[in-house]
């Protein structure tokens, strides 16, 4: 039987409360693996209750990833509480889309220090317990990094550089330590869901959405956190470096189907 088997392992998430970060904390509960995450949110009774349900430890700390204080707090409370870390999901993130012309210094600033430093950051601060027990690190990044939409600036150009990010870990941290991508396409979650609300018909929007994917659906949050788990256990042992487009096959096409 193909199993994932992730007992006695401890998985730290940023992002967790909710959205893709919370889903990929109810699969490593659901692989066995004990589970700490940080979000903004002062609590999040769905990511302790996905623990209990598996019978399995679970930690939460309000943390802003762009605070090197909080990231070192939430390390190091983990590492008291566990004993160590073996999987790092680097997640925390939100969407920033001003286009171009209209983002201003501030804006480019908080979206490098959010959605690209943090990851960095965190990564850095794990280090010497992944290295120790041959961990692994996963940066969720975005199809945004492949293509993109106009007004989705600067958001994207983060989402890029974290393909880079991954191949430098991957070659400066290994063998001892794997890094990999996962970049999701549409996901069913509130912060898609905000930008759904931005049109004028939101349902409209959402529909035309889904009808420009092969599988004429969104994603989920589950099945994102299903590709960590797989990432993160012996069978893709072979994998780093790379970062892998999981999208609903939307990237497969030439050009949106407005039909």
């Amino acid at each position: 039987m193909f199993q994932i088997d992730l007992s006695g392992k401890t998985v730290l998430i940023t992002g967790a409360a909710a959205g893709i970060g919370l889903g990929v904390a109810k699969m490593f509960a659901t692989a066995g693996a004990n589970i700490a995450g940080c979000g903004l949110e002062q609590s999040t009774p769905e990511f302790t209750q996905a623990a209990q349900e598996n019978n399995v430890k679970a930690f939460y700390e309000p943390c802003d990833v762009t605070s090197k204080n909080d990231l070192n707090r939430f390390v190091k409370n983990t590492i008291n509480l566990f004993g160590g870390i073996d999987i790092l999901i680097t997640n925390a993130g939100r969407n920033i889309f001003e286009g171009v012309e209209n983002c201003d210094d501030e804006q480019w600033s908080r979206n490098m220090q959010l959605n690209l430093e943090s990851h960095w950051q965190i990564a850095k601060l794990c280090k010497p317990y992944l290295e120790k027990n041959g961990g692994v690190i996963i940066i969720i990044t975005s199809n945004h990094a492949y293509a993109t939409i106009p007004g989705c600036f600067p958001y994207n150009v983060t989402k890029t550089a974290l393909t880079g990010l991954v191949k430098s870990l991957a070659i400066e941290w290994g063998p001892h330590i794997r890094t990999v991508g996962i970049a999701p396409g549409f996901i069913d979650t509130d912060g898609n869901q905000k930008w759904f609300d931005s049109f004028t018909d939101p349902a409209a929007e959402r529909q035309r959405t889904i009808d420009s994917h092969p599988v004429k659906r969104l994603g989920t949050p589950q099945e994102i956190g299903g590709w960590c788990v797989f990432l993160a256990s012996e069978y893709t042992a072979f994998a780093s470096g790379s970062t892998y487009l999981i999208d609903g096959g939307k990237s497969a096409l030439l050009q949106d189907n407005q039909g």
